[in-house]
């Protein structure tokens, strides 16, 4: 049996308009944990799509944040605000690069969201499911293996065979919560909690 998990875009399918309600000059900054969660995020749509880096960086054209993110090495200095990366970059997001980042997630996720219907489906034969999210997990943690800081305990967990699939299936679920109408405002209540 072939399972199919990575996506890959293609250029006639353009990203769906977003409904953008909250007044930019009014957003709060991300606590530590929400930009931790959202670049995580991103990681798992990279993980889930074979071609995700090229995604972002087409998205980020069609949905017009070239002012964020001019160029792919912008977009990753961004991503290093993370304070779990191996090379991570002190200080925090202006308002156009954490809008714009929310933005790619929920337009992305959009996009991905028939495979994380796929992944969440409790219709599925187990054997099926169980493969598909083996071949996440894989991807998943290669990234975070080549990309975050392993000396540190949070990203540990993330790697964790328990505690990790737990993470993984939460990422999913969140992607999936954030896609479609007012998905940017649900994801960025969430990532303003710093609790979760």
């Amino acid at each position: 049996m072939t399972v199919y998990l990575l996506y890959c875009h293609h250029r006639s399918h353009r990203p769906q308009p977003l409904a953008i309600s909250f007044a930019r000059s009014q957003q709060r900054s991300l606590p530590r944990r929400g930009m931790e969660r959202l670049d995580l995020l991103l990681l798992a749509i990279e993980a889930l799509d074979l071609h995700g880096s090229e995604a972002m960086l087409w998205s980020c054209e069609q949905l017009e944040l070239q002012q964020a993110f001019p160029d792919r090495v912008a977009l990753w200095k961004s991503r290093c605000r993370n304070p779990l990366r191996r090379a991570s970059r002190r200080g925090e997001w202006t308002a156009a690069e954490q809008q714009g980042l929310i933005q790619l997630v929920c337009s992305l996720s959009q996009r991905l969201y028939p495979m994380l219907r796929q992944l969440l489906s409790s219709g599925e034969p187990d054997e099926l499911s169980q493969q598909r999210w083996a071949l996440f997990a894989e991807r998943y943690n290669d990234l975070i293996g080549e990309r975050m800081n392993l000396k540190r305990g949070a990203v540990r967990q993330l790697l964790h065979e328990k505690s990790g699939a737990q993470r993984r299936r939460e990422v999913v679920q969140t992607l999936a919560f954030c896609a479609g109408g007012a998905g940017m405002q649900r994801l960025e209540t969430s990532l303003m909690d710093g609790n979760k």
